[in-house]
Protein backbone atom coordinates (compact mmCIF):
# COMPACT_ATOMS: atom_id res chain seq x y z
CA UNK A 1 0.00 0.00 0.00
CA UNK A 2 1.61 3.74 -0.82
CA UNK A 3 1.99 6.28 1.43
CA UNK A 4 1.07 10.13 0.84
CA UNK A 5 2.36 12.78 3.58
CA UNK A 6 -0.41 15.59 3.90
CA UNK A 7 0.10 18.78 5.54
CA UNK A 8 -2.77 20.63 6.93
CA UNK A 9 -5.56 18.40 7.47
CA UNK A 10 -7.40 19.90 9.92
CA UNK A 11 -9.86 21.64 7.99
CA UNK A 12 -10.89 21.74 3.91
CA UNK A 13 -8.79 20.53 0.94
CA UNK A 14 -6.79 18.85 3.53
CA UNK A 15 -8.87 16.78 5.36
CA UNK A 16 -11.08 16.09 2.26
CA UNK A 17 -7.93 14.91 0.43
CA UNK A 18 -6.98 12.76 3.27
CA UNK A 19 -10.01 11.26 3.53
CA UNK A 20 -9.97 10.52 0.01
CA UNK A 21 -6.36 9.41 -0.14
CA UNK A 22 -7.16 6.88 2.22
CA UNK A 23 -10.08 6.09 0.85
CA UNK A 24 -8.50 5.10 -2.30
CA UNK A 25 -6.40 2.81 -0.51
CA UNK A 26 -3.13 5.18 0.71
CA UNK A 27 -1.19 4.79 3.66
CA UNK A 28 -2.48 8.58 5.07
CA UNK A 29 -0.08 10.10 7.01
CA UNK A 30 -2.23 13.43 7.84
CA UNK A 31 -0.29 15.94 9.43
CA UNK A 32 -1.58 19.49 11.63
CA UNK A 33 -0.27 21.87 13.59
CA UNK A 34 -2.61 21.48 16.40
CA UNK A 35 -3.53 17.80 17.29
CA UNK A 36 -6.46 19.43 18.92
CA UNK A 37 -8.07 20.09 15.86
CA UNK A 38 -7.87 16.44 14.73
CA UNK A 39 -11.62 15.48 15.80
CA UNK A 40 -13.43 15.71 12.60
CA UNK A 41 -10.61 13.93 10.79
CA UNK A 42 -10.73 11.18 13.57
CA UNK A 43 -14.48 10.74 13.54
CA UNK A 44 -14.62 10.91 9.53
CA UNK A 45 -11.78 8.41 8.79
CA UNK A 46 -12.64 5.65 11.55
CA UNK A 47 -11.80 2.49 9.41
CA UNK A 48 -9.55 3.82 6.95
CA UNK A 49 -5.83 3.69 7.20
CA UNK A 50 -5.07 7.43 8.49
CA UNK A 51 -1.66 7.92 10.75
CA UNK A 52 -2.91 11.57 12.27
CA UNK A 53 0.89 13.39 13.45
CA UNK A 54 1.71 16.80 14.26
CA UNK A 55 3.49 18.79 12.46
CA UNK A 56 4.06 22.68 12.35
CA UNK A 57 5.66 22.93 8.75
CA UNK A 58 7.44 26.08 9.94
CA UNK A 59 9.47 23.79 12.51
CA UNK A 60 12.09 22.56 9.81
CA UNK A 61 13.67 20.35 12.66
CA UNK A 62 10.43 18.67 13.01
CA UNK A 63 9.67 18.65 8.90
CA UNK A 64 12.75 16.59 8.80
CA UNK A 65 11.98 14.39 11.93
CA UNK A 66 8.86 13.37 10.52
CA UNK A 67 9.60 12.45 7.47
CA UNK A 68 12.32 10.30 8.82
CA UNK A 69 9.83 9.06 11.06
CA UNK A 70 7.19 8.46 8.49
CA UNK A 71 9.71 6.35 5.83
CA UNK A 72 10.84 4.16 8.92
CA UNK A 73 7.53 3.24 10.24
CA UNK A 74 5.60 2.74 6.78
CA UNK A 75 8.81 1.65 4.80
CA UNK A 76 8.41 4.57 1.86
CA UNK A 77 7.15 7.49 1.13
CA UNK A 78 5.35 7.51 -2.33
CA UNK A 79 3.70 10.60 -2.27
CA UNK A 80 3.85 14.82 -0.83
CA UNK A 81 0.76 16.63 -0.57
CA UNK A 82 2.12 20.48 0.63
CA UNK A 83 -1.34 21.91 1.59
CA UNK A 84 -0.90 23.85 4.54
CA UNK A 85 -0.81 27.54 4.52
CA UNK A 86 -1.92 30.51 5.36
CA UNK A 87 -3.32 33.70 4.06
CA UNK A 88 -2.82 37.24 5.08
CA UNK A 89 -4.92 40.60 3.98
CA UNK A 90 -3.16 43.65 4.01
CA UNK A 91 -1.42 46.04 1.68
CA UNK A 92 2.49 47.04 1.80
CA UNK A 93 1.79 49.89 3.93
CA UNK A 94 -0.31 48.39 6.35
CA UNK A 95 1.33 45.35 6.91
CA UNK A 96 4.44 44.75 9.05
CA UNK A 97 7.33 43.20 8.61
CA UNK A 98 6.42 40.66 10.63
CA UNK A 99 3.32 39.68 8.41
CA UNK A 100 5.40 39.95 5.24
CA UNK A 101 8.07 37.08 6.67
CA UNK A 102 5.47 35.18 8.52
CA UNK A 103 3.26 34.78 5.54
CA UNK A 104 6.29 33.38 3.80
CA UNK A 105 7.49 30.77 6.59
CA UNK A 106 4.03 29.30 6.47
CA UNK A 107 3.33 29.20 2.60
CA UNK A 108 6.65 29.20 0.97
CA UNK A 109 9.78 27.70 3.13
CA UNK A 110 7.15 25.13 5.05
CA UNK A 111 7.28 23.97 1.13
CA UNK A 112 10.59 24.26 0.50
CA UNK A 113 11.41 22.40 3.72
CA UNK A 114 9.05 19.69 3.50
CA UNK A 115 9.98 19.33 -0.30
CA UNK A 116 13.80 19.10 0.82
CA UNK A 117 13.35 16.30 3.25
CA UNK A 118 10.94 14.51 1.27
CA UNK A 119 12.81 14.24 -2.12
CA UNK A 120 15.30 11.36 -1.53
CA UNK A 121 12.53 8.87 -0.81
CA UNK A 122 10.48 10.63 -3.31
CA UNK A 123 13.32 9.28 -6.06
CA UNK A 124 13.88 6.38 -4.01
CA UNK A 125 10.12 5.46 -4.63
CA UNK A 126 9.71 7.29 -8.03
CA UNK A 127 7.36 9.51 -6.38
CA UNK A 128 5.44 12.12 -7.16
CA UNK A 129 4.89 16.08 -4.81
CA UNK A 130 1.96 17.76 -4.95
CA UNK A 131 1.70 20.80 -3.81
CA UNK A 132 -1.69 23.36 -3.27
CA UNK A 133 -0.46 26.62 -4.71
CA UNK A 134 -3.44 29.27 -6.16
CA UNK A 135 -4.40 31.49 -8.74
CA UNK A 136 -3.26 33.68 -6.59
CA UNK A 137 1.13 32.27 -7.28
CA UNK A 138 -0.01 33.70 -10.59
CA UNK A 139 -1.94 36.85 -10.87
CA UNK A 140 -1.50 39.44 -7.78
CA UNK A 141 -4.56 40.45 -6.44
CA UNK A 142 -5.50 43.64 -4.36
CA UNK A 143 -4.96 43.59 -0.69
CA UNK A 144 -2.66 40.24 -1.33
CA UNK A 145 0.38 41.71 -1.15
CA UNK A 146 1.81 39.18 1.15
CA UNK A 147 -0.11 36.17 0.30
CA UNK A 148 0.55 36.62 -3.32
CA UNK A 149 4.41 37.02 -2.63
CA UNK A 150 4.09 33.69 -1.11
CA UNK A 151 2.52 31.90 -3.59
CA UNK A 152 4.49 33.59 -6.54
CA UNK A 153 7.59 32.17 -4.62
CA UNK A 154 5.84 28.92 -4.36
CA UNK A 155 5.50 28.84 -8.81
CA UNK A 156 8.54 30.19 -8.99
CA UNK A 157 10.38 27.28 -6.65
CA UNK A 158 8.62 24.55 -8.41
CA UNK A 159 8.51 25.24 -11.69
CA UNK A 160 12.42 25.40 -11.92
CA UNK A 161 12.83 22.03 -9.36
CA UNK A 162 10.26 20.49 -11.71
CA UNK A 163 12.40 19.45 -15.34
CA UNK A 164 15.32 18.38 -12.33
CA UNK A 165 12.98 16.27 -10.37
CA UNK A 166 11.71 14.42 -13.49
CA UNK A 167 14.60 13.55 -14.30
CA UNK A 168 15.28 11.70 -11.09
CA UNK A 169 11.81 10.03 -11.74
CA UNK A 170 9.69 12.41 -9.25
CA UNK A 171 6.98 14.04 -10.73
CA UNK A 172 6.06 17.69 -9.68
CA UNK A 173 2.77 19.02 -9.65
CA UNK A 174 1.51 22.72 -8.99
CA UNK A 175 -2.27 22.83 -8.16
CA UNK A 176 -3.86 26.21 -8.30
CA UNK A 177 -7.64 26.38 -6.92
CA UNK A 178 -9.50 29.53 -7.34
CA UNK A 179 -12.29 30.36 -4.35
CA UNK A 180 -12.85 27.32 -2.46
CA UNK A 181 -15.35 26.29 0.37
CA UNK A 182 -13.53 25.95 3.52
CA UNK A 183 -12.47 27.53 6.62
CA UNK A 184 -9.44 29.27 5.32
CA UNK A 185 -11.23 32.27 4.30
CA UNK A 186 -12.22 32.61 8.06
CA UNK A 187 -9.51 32.13 9.09
CA UNK A 188 -6.92 34.85 7.07
CA UNK A 189 -4.93 37.33 9.01
CA UNK A 190 -6.33 40.74 8.55
CA UNK A 191 -6.10 44.31 9.57
CA UNK A 192 -8.21 45.03 12.89
CA UNK A 193 -8.45 48.63 12.03
CA UNK A 194 -8.34 50.33 8.17
CA UNK A 195 -7.94 53.63 7.41
CA UNK A 196 -9.37 56.70 5.66
CA UNK A 197 -6.66 55.87 2.77
CA UNK A 198 -7.18 52.34 2.22
CA UNK A 199 -9.96 51.09 4.20
CA UNK A 200 -12.60 52.13 1.32
CA UNK A 201 -10.31 50.63 -1.23
CA UNK A 202 -10.17 47.37 0.95
CA UNK A 203 -14.01 47.39 1.98
CA UNK A 204 -14.70 46.97 -1.87
CA UNK A 205 -12.21 44.56 -2.34
CA UNK A 206 -13.71 42.19 0.43
CA UNK A 207 -17.23 42.40 -0.67
CA UNK A 208 -16.31 41.45 -4.03
CA UNK A 209 -14.33 38.14 -2.66
CA UNK A 210 -17.41 37.80 -0.03
CA UNK A 211 -19.29 37.74 -3.35
CA UNK A 212 -16.43 35.18 -5.06
CA UNK A 213 -16.64 32.75 -2.04
CA UNK A 214 -20.96 32.37 -2.34
CA UNK A 215 -19.94 30.46 -5.54
CA UNK A 216 -17.05 28.64 -4.39
CA UNK A 217 -15.83 25.16 -5.13
CA UNK A 218 -16.33 22.43 -2.66
CA UNK A 219 -12.94 21.10 -1.19
CA UNK A 220 -14.15 17.44 -1.31
CA UNK A 221 -14.26 18.19 -5.40
CA UNK A 222 -10.56 19.18 -4.95
CA UNK A 223 -9.82 16.26 -3.15
CA UNK A 224 -11.27 14.15 -5.92
CA UNK A 225 -8.91 16.12 -8.33
CA UNK A 226 -5.83 15.50 -6.15
CA UNK A 227 -6.51 11.59 -5.73
CA UNK A 228 -6.47 11.75 -9.67
CA UNK A 229 -3.40 13.14 -9.59
CA UNK A 230 -2.12 10.75 -6.97
CA UNK A 231 -2.88 7.98 -9.32
CA UNK A 232 -2.36 9.66 -12.84
CA UNK A 233 0.37 7.99 -14.47
CA UNK A 234 2.03 11.09 -16.19
CA UNK A 235 0.25 14.13 -15.04
CA UNK A 236 1.05 17.88 -16.02
CA UNK A 237 3.05 20.53 -14.18
CA UNK A 238 0.37 22.87 -13.31
CA UNK A 239 -3.26 22.27 -12.61
CA UNK A 240 -6.45 24.32 -12.00
CA UNK A 241 -9.25 22.84 -10.24
CA UNK A 242 -11.84 24.21 -12.03
CA UNK A 243 -12.67 25.78 -15.23
CA UNK A 244 -13.08 29.83 -13.38
CA UNK A 245 -9.51 29.05 -11.99
CA UNK A 246 -8.79 27.82 -15.24
CA UNK A 247 -9.92 30.67 -17.17
CA UNK A 248 -8.25 33.40 -14.55
CA UNK A 249 -4.98 31.92 -14.93
CA UNK A 250 -5.13 31.43 -18.61
CA UNK A 251 -5.80 34.79 -18.97
CA UNK A 252 -2.76 36.29 -16.90
CA UNK A 253 -0.58 33.99 -19.32
CA UNK A 254 -1.59 35.51 -22.43
CA UNK A 255 -1.21 39.10 -20.69
CA UNK A 256 2.22 40.24 -21.62
CA UNK A 257 2.11 43.65 -20.47
CA UNK A 258 -0.17 43.19 -17.54
CA UNK A 259 -2.59 45.74 -18.64
CA UNK A 260 -5.80 42.74 -18.80
CA UNK A 261 -4.67 41.96 -15.28
CA UNK A 262 -4.87 45.36 -14.14
CA UNK A 263 -8.30 46.50 -15.59
CA UNK A 264 -9.58 43.16 -13.78
CA UNK A 265 -8.28 43.55 -10.47
CA UNK A 266 -8.37 48.00 -10.15
CA UNK A 267 -12.39 46.59 -11.07
CA UNK A 268 -12.29 44.89 -7.69
CA UNK A 269 -11.57 47.52 -5.40
CA UNK A 270 -13.63 50.49 -7.71
CA UNK A 271 -16.19 51.07 -5.67
CA UNK A 272 -13.60 52.25 -3.22
CA UNK A 273 -11.62 54.73 -4.97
Amino acid sequence: MPTVLITGTSTGIGLETALAAADAGWTTVATMRDLAKAGTLRERGGGFPLDVRQLDVTDHDAVDALVAAVVADHGSLDAVINNAGAGQVGTAETLGMDAFRSCMEVNYFGVVALTQAALPHLRASGGRLLTISSVGGVVGQPFNDAYCAAKFAVEGFLESLAPVAAAVGVSVVIVEPGAVASEFVANVGRPTETDDVYGPLLAAYLERTAGAFAHAQSADDVAALLVELLMEEDPPVRVQTSPGARAFVGAKLADLDGSAVQSVTRAWIAAGA
